[in-house]
């Protein structure tokens, strides 16, 4: 039997009678049949805002130009899950150790990333402390309870440390910071550390263990040049 050839006229009215109740369902006949996207991560303005209320004021408007920085914060970009309300929130990944010698800008980049991080919409909870602090908040004092104040910097999602290694060096410190060090690296916490000690110093100064642990968990950045904190005259 021979074959009947289709009217154009009718396919076509046929295809504007479906184009015509996908606009009144409000849906583009354009994207039928397309993969889904994702909607792309927007500025999280109110987190940059309140993050500025809790950066040292010498800090808040640091921005991070470190090629090595920004690998990084691409990294935990990309680590990064979306949870039900489409936001990205920070997830396992790996930390960034900045070495150089005093005034190479360390804090001020380990500061730029936590802003990049906001800037970029990952919704994140950190937290800031320098080495010394910590050891003093683990000392006993009345009023505190150092253990509580401990567990909160291990299980943060983002914790800075900064000037690993300075103060005075002793078992006590040792012990605090692997055991900070130690909770990190196994649940794969992201953490920005910040050191005057050169990568030979590392055992030396923190102990075999905790120096291990940073050479694994770690991308590590080096910055050098001038003390950026040095008058010409000085």
């Amino acid at each position: 039997m021979a074959s009947r050839d289709r009217d154009p006229r009718r396919a076509g009215a046929g295809l504007q009678g479906l184009v015509e109740r996908f606009a009144r369902l409000g849906v583009d006949p354009a994207v039928i049949g397309q993969p889904e996207q994702s909607p792309a991560p927007q500025p999280n303005r109110d987190a940059l805002e309140l993050a500025a209320s809790r950066i040292p004021p010498l800090y808040q408007d640091a921005v991070a130009n470190d090629p090595q920085v920004l690998a990084w914060v691409e990294h935990v970009k990309q680590a990064a899950r979306r949870g039900p309300e489409g936001q990205l929130g920070i997830a396992r990944a790996r930390s960034l150790l900045l070495l150089g010698e005093t005034g190479t800008g360390k804090t001020h980049q380990a500061y730029g990333a936590i802003r990049a991080l906001l800037g970029a919409g990952v919704r994140l909870r950190w937290q800031a402390i320098t080495s010394v602090t910590l050891h003093a908040m683990m000392r006993p004092r009345p009023g505190a309870d150092p253990e509580r104040e401990m567990r909160e910097l291990e299980r943060t999602p983002l914790l800075l440390v900064d000037d690993l290694g300075a103060g005075r060096a002793s078992e006590f410190t040792e012990e605090t910071t692997y055991r900070l060090i130690n909770y990190r690296y196994e649940q794969q916490l992201p953490t920005i550390l910040t050191s005057n000690i050169t990568p030979a110093e590392l055992s030396g100064l923190l102990g075999d263990r905790t120096a291990s642990r940073l050479r694994q968990m770690c991308h590590k950045a080096v910055l050098a040049g001038p003390d950026r904190r040095r008058a010409p005259s000085f």
